[in-house]
């Protein structure tokens, strides 16, 4: 029998922690998860947050589990909604690794030009007379 995996990143937020998250949704998400086919799962802390793998028995039980309205209400309360919650098929990045998954830096300064020192223009003001007056006066410095 092989079993479907499914991993669930729970990102931490700015005013609340995927660990207090836990505490609050864990035993809806398991008890949901068990009743619909759920034959193994981890959660995993992490500094960024915490990970739970989910492994079902078929694939028709993930569906199944994800539209149930109690497994929305909890992942619709993630801490951070925007950017907070990550779902994707296999264990902790489909990788083998306990990872999660983040965008790699843009090499050099991606679509950035590099900047350039502006060009220096070297200006040497002429020694002039001074301009005569109107009455054709001429000053002098003494």
């Amino acid at each position: 029998m092989s079993l479907q995996w499914w991993s669930i990143e729970i990102l931490d937020g700015p005013l609340s922690s995927a660990e207090r998250w836990r505490d609050s949704h864990e035993q809806v998400l398991l008890s949901a998860a068990v009743s619909h086919g759920a034959q193994q799962w981890a959660w995993h802390p992490f500094r960024w947050g915490l990970l739970l793998e989910i492994a079902f028995k078929d694939a028709e039980a993930w569906p199944a589990f994800r539209e149930l309205p109690a497994v929305q209400a909890a992942l619709d309360a993630v801490p951070d909604p925007v950017n907070g919650l990550l779902i994707y098929p296999g264990r902790g990045g489909s990788a083998g690794r306990l990872q999660p998954r983040r965008p790699r830096p843009t090499a050099g300064a991606g679509a950035a030009p590099l900047p350039r020192e502006p060009v220096r223009t070297r200006v040497t003001l002429a020694a002039t007379e001074p301009a005569p007056t109107r009455g054709g006066v001429l000053i002098h410095a003494a």
